[in-house]
């Protein structure tokens, strides 16, 4: 996944960043709100956490702005301010979830999988397809009852073909998803993960093809 943070107190940011890292996922971090224009004009994302309190345009107008030009990136609000009022006004606003300062790290988590799940038209963070099996929210993948280990990028990698399974990834969107901008790796790096990927789902109906000249694509054998 591949998150816009948006935060400007420096200790809760810093924070958040290194957990999101640690999780597998790509991280921007904006610390103003000219800053997090900045990021979303030069890049898409699956999710946004957005302070309201930041400096130089706001949290809520951030997200006027945002809605104001159909752009649908979900919203996860963090703030401190706990009125109803406030709530439902950021809700109407555009907001997908609001989520009161101070939090809990497994709460942010298990509010962002919840919205990545509706997103993707998926029901639960557990799915079967034949003899695999795969727990976004346990962070586990099985064939035959048979745990595969996997490394974070790995695992959000899978995590990402288990979404989008059907439809054509890209390299560069794959790459996006895995890769802040902060990063140094190239774009055949890709092809390593995937590479690495389909060795330990062999034995698997859920498989990753390759589309020449397009990129790769998810599939479960037999359907």
């Amino acid at each position: 996944m591949r998150i816009l943070l948006v935060e400007d107190t420096e200790d809760l940011g810093q924070a958040l960043f290194q957990h999101f890292l640690t999780e597998g996922h790509a991280v921007d971090w904006a610390r103003t709100g000219p800053d997090a224009e900045a990021f979303l004009r030069a890049q898409a994302y699956d999710a946004i956490l957005l302070d309201l309190g930041i400096p130089d345009l706001s949290g809520t107008e951030l997200l006027k702005d945002l809605r104001r030009r159909r752009d649908t990136t979900p919203v996860l609000v963090m703030t401190a301010r706990a009125l109803m009022e406030d709530k439902l006004a950021h809700f109407e606003l555009g907001a997908d979830d609001y989520l009161l300062k101070p939090f809990d790290l497994r709460e942010l988590d298990a509010r962002l999988n919840a919205l990545m799940r509706r997103l993707n038209g998926l029901a639960a963070s557990s799915v079967r397809f034949g003899n695999f099996t795969f727990d976004g929210k346990a962070r586990r993948a099985a064939i035959d009852g048979v745990p595969i280990e996997l490394g974070r990028r790995e695992f959000r990698l899978l995590e990402y073909f288990v979404s989008t399974r059907g439809r054509i990834a890209s390299k560069e969107q794959i790459f996006d998803r895995l890769f802040g901008m902060e990063d140094e790796a190239g774009l055949n790096v890709v092809e390593l993960y995937v590479s690495r990927l389909r060795r330990k789902l062999e034995g698997s109906r859920f498989t990753i093809r390759t589309i020449r000249g397009l990129g790769y694509v998810a599939e479960v054998e037999g359907e």
